[in-house]
């Protein structure tokens, strides 16, 4: 029997006959499969989470995407709008400025006018002033009194007409 012991086949399989034996006594095979069960069902639960999530994110995306739509066209909108108040505002500011220049060449030609009227009156005034000067000069050298008093008033008369 001691040859027995001495083959290595031998001795490894009474060892593994022993070990089968110690398994089917334990029942390794039902800590096994618990134990698998257990990870599979883990797993099963993991991908339900996962495909749950997964359809949250899409539904998530189809709301952004739908809300990203709409602000597009509102941007859109409101570029257009922009643009058409710009045109306004353009538009009103060209008014505004032809206006302006209207009003600013009215003032130019009322104070050419105005000025114009001074310069007349000024000049009037100086013709009026030399015409008495002259005439003062002249009756002053050789008429007499009378003749004096007479041509004073027949100039301020024809004075006072063209001025009126």
């Amino acid at each position: 029997m001691y040859e027995l012991f001495s083959d290595t086949n031998f001795v490894v399989l009474v060892a593994f006959a022993l070990f089968v034996g110690l398994l089917a006594y334990v029942r390794v095979d039902k800590l096994l499969f618990a134990a698998l069960d257990q990870r599979a069902e883990k797993i099963r639960s993991e991908l339900e989470e996962a495909r749950r999530l997964r359809e949250e994110a899409q539904a998530l995306l189809a709301t952004f995407e739908r809300k990203q739509a709409r602000v597009g066209g509102h941007a859109d909108a409101i570029i257009a709008q922009a643009k058409e108040d710009a045109k306004l505002a353009a538009t009103q500011a060209k008014a505004e400025l032809a206006a302006s220049m209207e009003r600013r060449i009215k003032a130019a030609e009322d104070q050419i006018g105005s000025a114009e009227k001074a310069a007349v009156k000024e000049v009037k005034d100086r013709a009026v002033s030399i015409a008495v000067a002259a005439a003062r000069d002249a009756i002053a050298e050789g008429l007499t009194d009378e003749a004096r008093n007479g041509l004073v008033d027949k100039s301020i008369e024809e004075v006072g007409g063209k001025l009126h």
